[in-house]
């Protein structure tokens, strides 16, 4: 029952009086489809542009509107951008999950919430601010379906005026999230500034606190599917076949806008082709077959997708046909949690298809990376003939980030080893699939090239250097072998680690993807509170470069932290490496869905480790 007003006016205990300016977290605790997402883009811009780091992670449901949802917001002086564990600042508007969000906070914690929900009666050791939210806003419109949204905007007013987060700021955060939209602009400005004055009656209590940095200055915001999105464009995609699946839908969504806006020729008709096949494995089908045909293809999808293109992956790496696919993974197994994130394809992936198959993967560590690689992985995939995996995740990929704007590629496209009718005159000759370099790439001819010798037969079955269908056992080993050279030719073409440390520490951490914003932090809290030195290696591609096997073998014991049950990257390392160096791996996994935090890994590590 909620409590009554004399209740709910009682200043309550705080145990952690500790000021906190510039570093804390905040989650705004609603239910899906209620119009927060835009309320919290505002509020999360606006400590951006008061030029403080900031990071934002939402955890929304996989079913239908009204179902729980919750939106991290971290700012932090120094720059962390990983989740943190603890949350220092609750906004509970959502009834069905309130009371549990209460008691899941530390002591010392604040609560913003709806004042009908009678929070401040369920603990004693927080600081409560109740906020009549309905109240709040009953001048600002008459409409009853807009007044429930604008709710939102309201408590964005009210955190605006107890962190002291400039009210400008705020108005300009809401001009570019509603545009040109003037009436949802207005109403929404009314709305923060509605909150913001009835904030003037509330006592303040606490101490947390924004101050303007200047920390964010020519930085951007940007989730990793739109990066990847630019990338792809970048990298020269002209064929993008997929199926809609969560968590990489908005990646094709976001470049199809940006093919329609940039690929057109002069006539007005576009230059490019998007189909939206019947599933997964009809998609990649398509991008083989492009790819084959010399157009730079691609598709994304994510776990259960990825698992459904086996078959014609295998196809691609045996065929030796480009092709880019983005795995923006979330967790499974099967459907498993569809909107949470996870780093358990990697192990799949790298060996999808049946029979003796690997395949080149990439880890963007970052929304910059998930540009870089998107352009890279087109080179990468034409150069060695070959899929090519672009492994991101959900966290990286539909949350915001903050970011350098990214750089505008000065290479030109590197289209590996193709042959044209002058090459093929001057050599008089064509073998598809021998290596005439050590390398183990053969040369190939584009479909269309006027030459007698330029046609080959691709077949997924058997085949011998000339590509004429084959079942001999010895032709059969030789191009095996010859692929697995083209594998070790990859380890020196992939992104090469970031290696952190001066190399003496006695402990290493290896870690890929977003799971680096954590480690990085870790690194920090291991050596203040532990006095634990550690070196680090984030992993950017696989097959391994040799600098990861130096990494392994020169530490003592080596951390491997990755986000998924079974250590499926340790697991890929144990494979790389000389048996004798495999004991030193440990691995820290993480499998419940959430953004990696740093706590999470120093007090396993500490653990480990006995400190």
């Amino acid at each position: 029952m909620p409590a009554t007003p004399s209740t709910e006016a009682k200043p309550t205990r705080r145990t952690d009086p500790r000021p906190l300016v510039n570093d804390f977290s905040i989650q705004v605790a609603t239910a899906n489809g209620s119009g927060s997402q835009s309320s919290n883009s505002v509020l999360l811009r606006s400590i951006f542009q008061m030029g403080v780091p900031v990071s934002g992670k939402n955890l929304f449901p996989s079913n239908i509107a009204g179902l729980p949802t919750w939106f991290t917001i971290r700012a932090s002086a120094e720059g962390w951008v990983a989740r943190k564990k603890e949350t220092d600042l609750l906004v509970a508007m959502n009834a069905e999950t309130a009371r549990d969000d209460v008691l899941g906070l530390d002591p010392g914690a604040v609560v913003v919430y709806d004042a009908p929900l009678g929070l401040s009666s369920v603990r004693d050791d927080l600081v409560f601010y109740p906020v009549p939210f309905d109240k709040v806003i009953e001048g600002v419109t008459t409409e009853a379906k807009i007044r429930k949204l604008l709710r939102n905007m309201a408590y964005v007013g009210v955190l605006a005026r107890l962190l002291d987060i400039e009210l400008a700021e705020v108005e300009r955060a809401i001009g570019k999230q509603f545009g040109k939209k003037a009436k949802a602009r207005d109403l929404n400005v009314a709305a923060a500034r509605a909150g913001f004055e009835h904030a003037a009656t509330l006592e303040k209590r606490d101490g947390l606190r924004i101050r303007r940095m200047d920390a964010t200055g020519g930085k951007i915001i940007v989730d990793g599917n739109s990066a990847a999105a630019l990338g792809a464009l970048f990298g020269g995609v002209t064929v993008v076949a997929w199926y809609p699946i969560t968590p990489s839908s908005s990646l094709v969504e976001t470049l199809i806008g940006y093919l329609r806006q940039y690929r057109t020729g002069p006539d007005g008709k576009a230059t490019f082709a998007v189909v939206q096949a019947e599933d997964e494995l009809a998609a990649i089908g398509m991008v083989i077959g492009a790819g084959w045909a010399g157009a730079r293809a691609m598709t994304a999808s994510a776990g259960p997708g990825i698992s459904l293109m086996s078959e014609f992956a295998g196809l691609g790496y045996y065929a030796e046909v480009p092709a880019v696919i983005f795995d923006v993974q979330r967790v499974g197994p099967s459907t498993g949690l569809p909107t949470r994130t996870s780093q358990g394809d990697v192990l799949s992936t790298a060996l999808l298809s049946h029979g003796d198959t690997q395949h080149v993967l990439l880890f963007p560590g970052s929304v910059e990376e998930c540009f870089t690689m998107g352009v890279e992985a087109f080179d990468l995939a034409e150069r060695l003939q070959t899929p090519v995996f672009v492994m991101t995740d959900l966290d990286l990929g539909m949350n915001n980030w903050m970011a350098d704007p990214f750089p505008y590629p000065e290479r030109p496209l590197d289209r590996g080893k193709v042959l044209s009718k002058e090459d093929l005159d001057r050599l008089g000759e064509f073998a598809r699939y021998k290596d005439v370099d050590g390398d183990g790439i053969g040369w190939r001819t584009l479909p269309g090239t006027d030459h007698p010798k330029a046609a080959y037969f691709t077949r997924g079955t058997g085949h011998d250097e000339t590509a004429a269908y084959s079942e001999s056992p010895v032709v059969f080993e030789q191009n095996m072998e010859r692929l697995a050279r083209k594998l070790d030719t990859a380890r020196a073409l992939v992104p090469p680690p970031v290696v952190h440390g001066d190399g003496k520490a006695r402990i290493g951490i290896v870690a890929y993807g977003s799971s680096d914003f954590a480690v990085e932090e870790a690194r920090v809290q291991l050596a203040r509170e532990a006095g634990l030195e550690t070196d680090y290696l984030r992993v950017r591609g696989y097959p391994f470069a040799r600098e990861v096997h130096a990494f392994v073998e020169r530490h003592e014991r080596v951390y491997v932290v990755e986000q998924n049950r079974d250590g499926q990257l340790a697991a890929l390392l144990k494979l790389d490496l000389a048996p004798e160096v495999v004991p030193r791996l440990r691995s820290i996994a993480h499998v419940h869905g959430l953004p990696l935090d740093a706590r999470s890994v120093t007090d396993e590590l500490r653990s480990m480790e006995g400190r």
